[in-house]
């Protein structure tokens, strides 16, 4: 279908307009944060004196109806319209400088900060926080004090606007090298025949190459808005924004229940498991490392340690990358869509021993949730969260619900119909169940009546008290058994 932006409705004279927009928090390597669409109609406007004029098509002035917002919603349904949903993803390359071009790059950072210090505080003494008014207290001034060109100048004060965005109550101070972000204006990409940029400096303009892989070539195609320019380690990275068209949503013909955890980091409701072994072995190993590099205390032992910063988070990072490519890959080929569970607080609603806090405050289970989404939305996948309570403890056949029924950590066996397997993939059967029947989002905290009722059993086919009837799989298991 061709996607059209803009579409006109001859009978009404009104407009349907599609805009697109995108949060940019949190920002995460090549992953898609939160969209939204907004679908607003307006009327043409008219001139003075024009209200008495036919309008076009021969139509009287009096024939006009005023329709109202929600009608012509209505109406429109049976129009076709194509909305084309535009997802932001953040990519990232890696500037291949001279060392005079490092220095130079360097210089205009900190030139940069400085400029935004300084803009701060006049903010701060003027109580102008607003970006158009702080334009027109500051740009003069900054431009003389300081040696940026214009476009580097709005850019700034654009950078303290939205630090006060947050509050206005603590003065804003930058950091020297702290990231800067770049436009159209004074940064220019040239892909085809070589990987290079031209991008603004103190020193002037620098044609500086850069690397990155075949994906992130193919995603600077379709580059849209501000980079930021990030000094990190010694090297200098560009982070460009890219706009990327969502792929249409499939209607699932089931849903595949994941459960997340920290021994397992998901297991599927298809009886697949990803295992945290390798990732807890690395986690102990470079915890003890760091103990005793610090424990020393030498220069040698620091130049280490610095070596070793961010080594694990970057694997721990692939990891959940490959896990959520693999749950995407596997509900696309099977046509069904992912069933999460919703675990936001649970690091305050659980409580640990003292020997398993670092353990448990190291689940990169959110980091593992937003790859997995924007995943889906670039696949078509729908994405579905479910309430998490109990889903561990709960029959996937006969839906009694009691502490009993979790034998162990790894063991599930029912204590009413003795349907027993592994807990993480009964909870996933669980969860994949409870995408089906998408009930509304409760307290995770269970009240005193469901709390009586745990320990009743329901009948077979009475799935979670629902009515829903038990999955195939665990029919195909009760009927073996």
């Amino acid at each position: 279908m061709p996607p059209s932006k803009f579409w006109d409705v001859p009978d009404t004279g009104l407009m349907l307009n599609t805009i697109r927009a995108a949060k940019a928090r949190p920002r995460l390597d090549m992953r898609a944060n939160s969209f939204f669409m907004r679908v607003s109609a307006r009327k043409p406007r008219r001139k003075r004196g024009e209200e008495g004029r036919p309008a076009e098509g021969g139509h009287s002035p009096t024939m006009t109806r005023v329709v109202s917002d929600a009608q012509f919603m209505l109406d429109s349904i049976e129009r076709p319209c194509y909305i084309v949903i535009i997802m932001k993803l953040i990519i990232q390359v890696k500037l291949l400088a001279t060392p005079e071009q490092a220095e130079a790059l360097q210089q205009t950072l900190e030139t940069a900060n400085a400029a935004c210090s300084h803009i701060s505080g006049r903010a701060w003494q003027f109580r102008t926080f607003r970006q158009y008014d702080l334009h027109k207290l500051v740009y003069h001034e900054v431009r003389q004090v300081f040696p940026l060109s214009a476009q580097m100048v709005v850019r700034q004060i654009a950078k303290v606007a939205h630090a006060y965005k947050l509050d206005r109550e603590t003065k804003r101070v930058f950091r020297s090298h702290g990231s800067i972000a770049y436009d159209a204006r004074i940064l220019s990409w040239r892909t085809c025949e070589e990987q290079t940029v031209s991008i603004w400096s103190t020193s002037g303009r620098l044609r500086i190459p850069f690397v990155c892989g075949a994906r992130q070539l193919a995603l600077l195609e379709k580059r849209a808005g501000e980079a930021d320019l990030v000094y990190r380690d010694g090297v200098f990275y560009l982070h460009q924004v890219c706009e990327v068209e969502e792929t249409e949503e499939i209607e699932p013909e089931g849903w595949l229940g994941v459960d997340l955890g920290i021994v397992n980091l998901a297991t599927t409701s298809d009886g697949e498991c990803f295992s945290g072994e390798e990732v807890e072995r690395k986690r102990v190993w470079y915890e003890r490392r760091r103990a005793v590099l610090q424990a020393v205390g030498t220069k040698s032992a620091k130049r280490r340690l610095k070596k070793l910063a961010g080594r694990f988070a970057r694997y721990q990072r692939d990891v959940n990358h490959c896990i959520s490519k693999a749950l995407v890959g596997a509900a696309k080929r099977t046509s069904q869509g992912i069933a999460l569970e919703e675990l936001k607080g649970i690091r305050e609603r659980t409580r640990v021993r003292r020997r398993q806090r670092a353990r448990h405050h190291n689940w990169a289970f959110y980091q593992l949730r937003m790859f997995v989404s924007y995943k889906g939305r670039l696949a078509g996948v729908p994405i579905q969260p479910v309430d998490s309570s109990y889903t561990s403890q709960t029959c996937p056949l006969c839906g009694h619900c009691a502490r009993a029924n979790r034998r162990s950590r790894d063991w599930f066996a029912c204590a009413v119909c003795g349907f027993a397997g592994p807990a993480d993939y009964v909870a996933a059967m669980n969860i994949a169940a409870r995408a089906d029947v998408n009930p509304p989002m409760v307290s995770t905290e269970m009240s005193k009546d469901a709390q009586a009722n745990c320990d009743i059993a329901c009948d077979p086919l009475d799935r979670l008290g629902q009515g829903q009837a038990p999955p195939a799989c665990a029919q195909a298991a009760l009927a073996a058994g």
